[in-house]
């Protein structure tokens, strides 16, 4: 009983010790650099978010301008842009798919609606490409009665707004990666 509880204290001791080695390997990503060099923040401010070129007046457009806004807020938040050190190029494609039709009227009642992107992080000084991804979002969406076209109609753009929010969020996700670690 006694060795039980001196091996249990003994593998406790060792886990604390280990813990207490690696403390000081983390820091938390947004934090400010005590070394003078920029911070995450600072990084993310530097990228330059040109527009997506889709064609004007069109649901697409729409959507691409909901990304960029999105980006925008994430990477720069309140503030404005720095002096850009990086370009961010963003290309995508939307789906739609039907996933419930009524059998009375033949129209769909639930849908799919999906984003695929890809984009491409470009180095202003030597216009090189740094960094490229790709990321998708699917969102899904009640389509109310057949009579209902506003609330057809919002319930699509509702589904664009979030999808592309999540596509935001992926790729600044995506940025902070590559900015903290370099990869």
């Amino acid at each position: 009983m006694l060795s039980a509880r001196i091996r249990i204290a003994a593998r406790l001791l060792a886990v604390a010790a280990l813990a207490a080695l690696t403390a000081g390997c983390f820091q938390p990503m947004y934090a400010e650099r005590g070394d003078g060099t920029p911070g995450l923040r600072e990084k993310l401010m530097g990228v330059e978010l040109p527009p997506i070129n889709k064609p004007n007046a069109s649901r697409e457009a729409r959507v691409g301008v909901e990304i960029r806004n999105a980006l925008a807020f994430k990477l720069y938040g309140s503030a404005t842009g720095m002096p850009p050190t990086h370009k961010l190029e963003i290309r995508f494609t939307t789906s739609r798919s039907s996933l419930i039709v009524s059998a009375t009227t033949g129209l769909p009642t639930s849908e799919n609606l999906g984003i695929d992107a890809q984009y491409r992080l470009v180095e202003v000084a030597t216009d090189k490409p740094v960094m490229t991804g790709t990321t998708f979002s699917r969102v899904s969406y009640d389509m109310p009665g057949s009579y209902q076209r506003f609330s057809r109609t919002r319930a699509v753009r509702d589904a664009e707004d979030r999808a592309a929010n999540e596509i935001a969020e992926n790729i600044t996700t995506r940025l902070a990666s590559f900015f903290t670690a370099g990869t």
